[in-house]
Formats: structure tokens, sequence, C-alpha cells
């Protein structure tokens, strides 16, 4: 393989499919010029199918706006689209606890709030990415003030509802995995020792209660001590959750001019969640498995989504920037052609987010309140600047 003409090919691919065919879908069919920030319920075509606004993607096209400004061109209709977004969050989508909303209507009248902080998360990456592509740093001072109020809301008992019964006690890999993204995006913009401690305790948690040698698994939940909480959702691997975390800990390695022991822990993660994720019938990475080889109860469990692909696609490349070892170009390889070969839609644009395990398409719609513009050109930005950097 030559493998600069490979990583060449493929940076010219990311970057022309998210300035010729993402951005523009999402621009032309997604953003609300007149209430401000952006619809995801489109159908393939892109029509408007419901008018209900994820604040959560209010936060992530937010973000994407601003980091596709920052990296790969400098559109002022995107950092215009990033500001829509951040504005409509902070006029709309806050309740009078801090907390955001989940759903709201699209002149942002409240429907509906969650027992979780991703839309905080996602608000604040948005906030401090659009302080770098502005230059406006109060955005950063925001996106600080924010994290910290993510950390309140989770330290504080009996604000966040638990998810089970005083009954099951257990910790959740999700805002772990989560909040390490969140103050590594933060801190590109702005330092606070509480940025670096999260982060730490994130890695620790990892390694310490999530990781199970015995299964060769990183586990979504388990006992406050990491026990095996052995039930159906207690035995859970997602492997896209599982090497998105992979990719989040390798970009941490990197910030500590490639922390051996950071690098390790997320090929080990990264290694064991490929060979569970892996379909080695159809290709691609499949939804959920049980650590005992039991039928997993999710009744999506051998669907392909898009999302678990395209943070295969960092991985892939992150690993392989990480060490140069070529099996992991092999996987990005496996991956990308996978991928290229069944989500994107060659008639309307824009990617299918929902496909069968056989890689046929389970329904056509571009977006609901869960997908929509970020996995994807997130992979892209991303993906492409690992290729550009590793040219």
């Amino acid at each position: 393989m030559d493998i600069t003409k490979y990583l060449d090919t493929w940076a010219a691919a990311y970057r022309n499919d998210l300035i010729e065919n993402i951005m523009p879908f999402w621009m032309k069919f997604g953003l609300d010029r007149k209430h401000g920030g952006i619809y995801t319920c489109l159908d393939r075509d892109g029509k408007l199918m419901d008018s209900t606004k994820s604040v959560w993607f209010q936060g992530r096209f937010g973000f994407i706006a601003s980091y596709a400004y920052n990296h790969i061109e400098k559109k002022q209709e995107w950092l215009a689209a990033s500001k829509s977004c951040i504005d409509f969050i902070e006029t709309h989508c806050t309740d009078i606890d801090g907390h955001l909303f989940f759903e709201v209507t699209e002149e942002g009248i409240p429907l509906r709030k969650r027992r979780y902080v991703f839309s905080e998360c996602f608000a604040a990456i948005a906030m401090s990415e659009y302080a770098i592509a502005s230059g406006d740093k109060s955005y950063a001072t925001k996106a600080l003030e924010m994290f910290k109020r993510i950390l309140k809301f989770l330290s504080t008992p009996g604000f966040l509802e638990p998810k089970y019964l005083p009954t099951l006690q257990s910790r959740g890999h999700s805002i772990t995995m989560i909040l390490i993204n969140t103050a590594s995006r933060i801190r590109e913009v702005i330092e606070d020792p509480v940025l670096d401690r999260q982060i730490n305790e994130s890695l620790t948690s990892i390694r310490q209660y999530f990781m199970h040698p015995e299964f060769k698994a990183l586990l979504e939940m388990v006992g406050p001590k990491g026990e095996l909480i052995d039930t159906c959702n207690g035995r859970t691997i997602n492997p896209g959750h599982c090497i998105e975390t992979s990719w989040f800990i390798m970009e941490e390695a990197r910030h500590r001019n490639w922390d051996k022991d950071l690098v390790q822990l997320a090929l080990q993660i990264l290694d064991w969640s490929w060979e569970w994720g892996w379909d080695k019938e159809y290709g691609g990475i499949i939804n959920f498995r049980d650590c005992k080889n039991f039928p997993p109860q999710d009744y999506s469990q051998d669907m392909k989504f898009w999302w678990p692909q395209t943070e295969a696609i960092i991985a892939t490349l992150y690993a392989y920037r990480a060490t140069h070892d070529e099996k992991y170009l092999v996987m990005h390889k496996q991956i990308s052609d996978w991928t290229y070969s069944h989500f994107p839609d060659k008639k309307f644009g824009e990617w299918y987010g929902y496909l069968h395990r056989d890689g046929t398409v389970a329904q056509p719609a571009k977006g609901n309140l869960f997908k929509g513009p970020f996995h994807i050109p997130r992979m892209m930005i991303c993906s492409y600047m690992l290729c550009k950097e590793m040219i």
C-alpha cells in the first residue's frame, strides 16, 4: 500500500464530502433562518417532518459549524450558523434551575427535560469552539461556567433523577466518556484545574470500573466498584461507544505528548471493541453485544447505525497515527470502504442513519432528535486533519 497516496485520497474525500454534501444539506434544509437554531427531523430529501427541536443538536451543530470554520474553511455562513444555535440555546433552552431542556418547539417553547446533562456538554463545546472561531473569549468563559454547572448537577444528590431506584446502584460509561471530550474541547480555549481534574477522574474510572479483562470488554454499566451487574443491561457492550472512548483517550494521550500508558489503554479498548463490534459476516460495526454472548435485549441490537461507523473511522486513523502499525490502516480501510458503500445517499445527499444488519436501508430519513449534523461531519473534519497531519 502506498500509504501517502492512501491518506491523501481519503483526506480529499473527507473534505470534499463535508464541503459539497454534508454541510450544504444541513445549511439548506436544517438551518432555521426565522427562529434561529437547527431543525434535525428531516426526510430523505430534506423535507421537514417535525419542527420539534432537539436541544442537544443546537449545541452539536453549534460546535460542528465552528469546528469546520476553524479547520476546513473560513466560511462566514458557518460561523453565523454556529452563533445562531448558541443564541437559540441561551435564549430558549435553559430552565430556571439552570438545567437545559431536551426538546423545544421551533419557537423555543419547552416540551421535555431529561435526567441527563448531554445537552449541557454539547452546548459547552459549541461555546468553546465558537470562542476560537470568533475570537470572542466571553464564550470560553460561558463554556467553562457551563462545565462547572454540569459537575454541580452531577454531584448534587437528587438533582438528576437516577435511572434506577436505590435497589440498584450503578455507574454509567456514557457520562464518564463524554466528560473527557467536553473538558478537552473547553481546554483548547481556556484553562482551569477543574478540566484536567475531571479528565483524570474519568480516565481512572474507565480503568478501574468499566474495563473487564475477563470479557475483553468495556461495559456500559457497572456496579459502584465496577462489579458486573449480571442482567441483560449490565452485560451490554456498546462497541460504537467504546470505540469513541478509545479515540477520546488517544486525543488526551496526544495532549500529553503521546503518553504511552494512555495510548495502550486506548488501543486495548479499540482492539477489544473491534473484536466485539465488527460483523464478520456482513461487515460494519454492530450495535450491541452481550459480554456473556446471550442474545442482547435491545431491539436494534443487530442493526448498523451511522455513528459507530464514523467513530471507528476516526479511532483507526488515530491508532495508526499513534503507532504507525499498519494493522490499524487495514482496519481503517475495512470500515471506510464498508461505510462509504452503504451509508451515503447518492440521490438526495447526506447519509442514511439506520441500516439492517445486511446493510440494506431500514428507514431513509436523514435526521430525527438523535441523528443530525454531528457524528458524520465531525468524522470528516477529524479524519481530514489526521490524514493531512500524517502526510
